[in-house]
């Protein structure tokens, strides 16, 4: 034990020795200038100013028009106008299959398969019209399996809580 204390008092009396850094002109060994530091100080000043080159440059990145440059970020503008034309996509190709069914109706009523008296424009709209997918929500045998597995399980550990209960009163 008293090994690792002389030890441990060593390390931070070589921590905190105290040693000159001076700069000399080469050619007339004159002083330009000395600091007086010690370990401790070089080692707390180098963290310290890792952390703030990091935060700058993490500010830079965030809050700037720079990080536009940096892969896998794209502007804000690029993604307002990719919606845009994604909505403006969908209601053309609506619009485009509305006019179809116009179109494909008046060729009906032209080469006489469709009577006038049938011919609507809002009864040939509603028929573009798209009902939704019908999908099967009902639970799957190996679904049905499951649950029970899982109640019976949920069964047996209220039976071992509650005997555990039972036993300490």
């Amino acid at each position: 034990m008293s090994e690792n204390r002389l030890k441990r008092k060593k390390l931070i009396a070589k921590l905190f020795t105290k040693n000159r850094l001076v700069i000399l002109n080469e050619d007339t060994f004159e002083e330009i200038f000395s600091f007086k530091l010690n370990v401790m100080n070089v080692f707390i000043s180098v963290t310290i100013g890792a952390i703030l080159i990091i935060i700058f440059t993490t500010y830079i990145i965030a809050f700037t028009p720079l990080r536009e440059f940096i892969p896998g970020y794209s502007s804000s503008k690029l993604k307002k106008d990719a919606t845009e034309l994604a909505l403006k996509s969908d209601s053309l190709s609506t619009a485009l299959k509305k006019n179809e069914a116009y179109i494909k109706s008046i060729q009906r009523v032209l080469t006489g398969d469709l009577d006038y008296a049938k011919f609507n424009k809002d009864s040939i709209l509603v028929e573009t019209d798209e009902a939704p997918s019908k999908v099967d929500l009902s639970a799957s045998k190996e679904e049905l399996d499951l649950r029970k597995d899982v109640a019976k399980e949920d069964k047996n550990d209220q039976n071992s809580q509650s005997k555990k209960k039972a036993k300490k009163h």
